[in-house]
This record gives structure tokens, sequence and C-alpha cells, in this order.
């Protein structure tokens, strides 16, 4: 009996018989011969069945077979006639696992987005939703490897939590038994906080809730977020760590995915060019610059999407907008010793057009200054002790980012809109399926 193997480990099983399992992709041919393209989740491959080597039997199974057909093949594995480094199936044996019997409701023809995404169950079987599956994958276990090697261990933080992370976000809110209210988390930030006084450096990875009526290209209600939190480290040294991480993700998705991004049609040139140092701005030097481009955005603003999206067209390497006006950022936010009206923050914004990937500041450390930032945000000093103990018992400098998924995904693998790079989108209007 042909052992079963995977599709990417045929170079390894050249000119042996196989068996793969998987779903009928495509196929072609009539007469004395079909192509079936075959996909089991590691890769895609030819099975040549030509009538005269197979015999009757087989050649029936290939022609009654339909598009997204359940099947085990079996077959010799040779090299590809024409394409170097691909290998095909020279079939010897079909088993047919379930045959569908209806039309496949994704066919080739193009559809629209909205039926796309009721029936994102199907869609991502297609060839490009794969490939950024495979993607976000690779990017996760590089940034666990780059956080791993740098000192950084996993401290998973709550998802139901009693108060705000920033106060202003609107978040989902709960009765939670007798207790009171609670939230689904929107960053797991504070909690990581907590924990680098016994562990020195952490993140977590997870999925994160904003209640936000967002309908932009950008925003999701609930995608996956991974915070990290450091102690001893300041402004500075954050953004090293951050701009250090990014390079090394960039570049394992280049070694490792170059087909998944030619699927894509992902001009690379773009992405071979991300290398630390990357390019710094005050805020103030942004807002300059931008009016100087035509926007309308004022001295105190925060960035908007078509702000970020005007300044990364204009470079090829990452930028970071640091120092941001106190009044537009959050309350754990440190305030710069030079110049108390501005924040120790970053926000590191993809270049050609994609904007903010990354939000990091240094964090207040005193107690008496914090207290007094949750005082003037209005913010209930109950739920918040907890978060003002940690400036009471040993508080160090310490400085954290947070890097939303979906986007460093959208921007590395060239998407326009975040929605594909989840596997299930849940948007204001979309919870099916």
């Amino acid at each position: 009996m042909a052992p079963i193997v995977f599709i990417k480990d045929f170079q390894n099983h050249v000119d042996e018989e196989v068996t793969i399992q998987g779903w009928m992709f495509n196929k072609r041919g009539s007469g004395k011969i079909y192509f079936l393209e075959v996909r089991d989740g590691t890769g895609v491959a030819q099975g040549v069945v030509f009538k005269p080597a197979v015999g009757e039997d087989v050649f029936k199974k290939a022609d009654e077979l339909t598009m997204e057909s359940s099947v085990k093949v079996t077959g010799k594995v040779t090299k590809h006639p024409k394409l170097e480094n691909t290998f095909e199936l020279q079939v010897t044996g079909i088993e047919i696992v379930q045959l569908v019997k209806e039309n496949y409701p994704i066919a080739k023809k193009g559809h629209g987005i909205d039926f796309l995404l009721e029936n994102r169950h199907l869609w991502l079987r297609s060839r490009k939703q794969r490939a950024i599956q495979i993607i976000r994958n690779t990017i996760i276990n590089a940034i666990y490897e780059y956080l791993n090697t740098n000192n950084f261990i996993k401290i998973d933080s709550p998802i139901l939590t009693p108060n705000a992370c920033e106060g202003t976000t609107e978040l989902f809110e709960m009765d939670y038994f007798d207790v009171g209210k609670a939230y689904l988390s929107q960053s797991g930030q504070l909690y990581l906080e907590a924990a680098i006084f016994s562990v020195g450096r952490c993140f977590d990875f997870g999925p994160v809730f904003r209640a936000e009526k967002s309908k932009t290209r950008r925003h999701l209600t609930e995608f996956w977020m991974m915070d990290a939190e450091a102690a001893f480290v300041e402004h500075e040294e954050n953004m090293k760590i951050q701009e250090g991480l990014i390079a090394f993700v960039v570049k394992k998705v280049l070694e490792n995915h170059l087909p998944e991004l030619a699927i894509l049609e992902r001009d690379i040139e773009p992405l071979k060019k991300i290398e630390a140092p990357f390019i710094r701005k005050t805020h103030a030097e942004a807002v300059k610059e931008l009016q100087e481009m035509g926007s309308d955005i004022k001295e105190n603003d925060d960035l908007g999407g078509d702000d970020e999206t005007i300044l990364t067209k204009k470079y090829d390497k990452p930028i970071f907008v640091e120092k941001y006006p106190a009044e537009v950022k959050a309350f754990y936010m440190k305030r710069d010793p030079n110049n108390p009206k501005v924040v120790l923050c970053a926000d590191m914004l993809a270049p050609e057009g994609y904007g903010e990937i990354i939000g990091g500041s240094q964090r207040e450390d005193d107690y008496d200054v914090l207290l007094g930032r949750i005082q003037e945000h209005n913010l209930p000093l109950k739920a918040f002790q907890w978060y003002l103990d940690l400036r009471k018992y040993g508080s160090v400098p310490h400085s954290g980012f947070g890097i939303g998924l979906e986007r460093l995904v959208g921007w590395i693998c060239g998407r326009k809109h975040i929605r594909e790079t989840i596997p299930f989108p849940r948007t204001i209007n979309r919870i099916y399926p």
C-alpha cells in the first residue's frame, strides 16, 4: 500500500508511489487524459490520469470528479516536464471519499464581496485566501520567535475585564453575575504591566473587541492583538524593539512565502526595503508636512486614516510618528520631561498608504501623577486601584506597544481591506458565518 504523504513533501518522494488526500480543486481534459488539480492543505499538485495506463475504472472516477469532491489519489511522483521545482503525480488509483453532486457556489466567475463574505466558510478554500492565512500563520510565529529571543515570555491576559484600557473607546458591556458590569477586553496592556514586575518582559496574543461603529477598511469589531510590555525600557529603546520586530517578520515572510506572495500578486520590492532604522517624525513635524501636502489637520489633532495614507505613500519605509499632544492620547502615557504638552508615544505607520500598524508608549510610572491622570479623565478610581498599586511597590520606568495583527497581515499581503486577513471577519454589520 502506497504511503500517505503531503504535497509539500513531493520532492522527497520522486519516482516513488504515494497517496495524497485532499480535494479536487480543478479538472481539465477529456477523451484519454485528465489533469486533476488536487489540494491537500499544504499545496496543490497536478495528477495526470492517462486512460491507457490506468484502465476504465480509474478513468471513469476521474471523469466523475466534480469541483471540491474529496479524494485519495495514488500515483508516482515525477518532476514536471516544463516547470522547475515542480512535481506532479502520474495517477494509478483514485478513491472518491465524497462526490460533490451540486455546483460549488464559488465558481471561477467573479463574485461581489457581499456574496463572498456570506460564503466565507467556502471562500477560504480559494488560492488567494489560503495564501493570506498561510502568511498570517508565519507572521504570528515570527512574532513569537522574535519576542522569545529578546527575553519576552507570553502572559495570558483576561478577555473579561472590569474597566476600559483607554477610557474613550466604546466597549461591549455585559452583566457579570452579581458582581456588576464586565467588558470584553480591548487590550491586555494593563495586565501585562502587572506581569513585568514578575517576569521583566512579557507579551500576550489574543482576540480583542472594539464596539466603535467604524466602517473603514482598517477596522474590525473583533481582531487579534499582540501587546508587549518591558520593565526598564524607555521610549527610545521601545521603538528600537518595534522596528527590529517588524524587520524580522517581513524577512521571515520573504524567506518562506514567495509563492504565496506571487499568488496574491504582491509587489515584493517595497518589502525588500524594510530594514531598521525606520523613519522618525514628531507629531508636530508630521502635521506640518501634511499641511504642506494639502491636509486640513490642525496642530493638536490626532492623525486620521486619510492623513496616514497621504504620509505613508510618500515613503518606502515605516514611519514612527512620536510625541503626540497629551490631550489626544491615553491617560497612562508618560509626558515628555522636555515638553510636558506631549507624551512619549509613537505610532508606527506602514508604507504604501497602509497606515498605523503599531501603537506604543512609555507608561507613567509615578503614583501621584497617574492618580491625577485618572481623575482628569473621570475614570472610576475603584476599577483602577489595582493598576495604581503597581506604582506603589517597586515602580520602574517601563514601556510597551501593541500590534494589530490583521493590519500587519494586510500590509504585508498587499490587501486593500483587512476583512480578508482574518478567517471569519466580524464587522458592525456582519456576524455570519
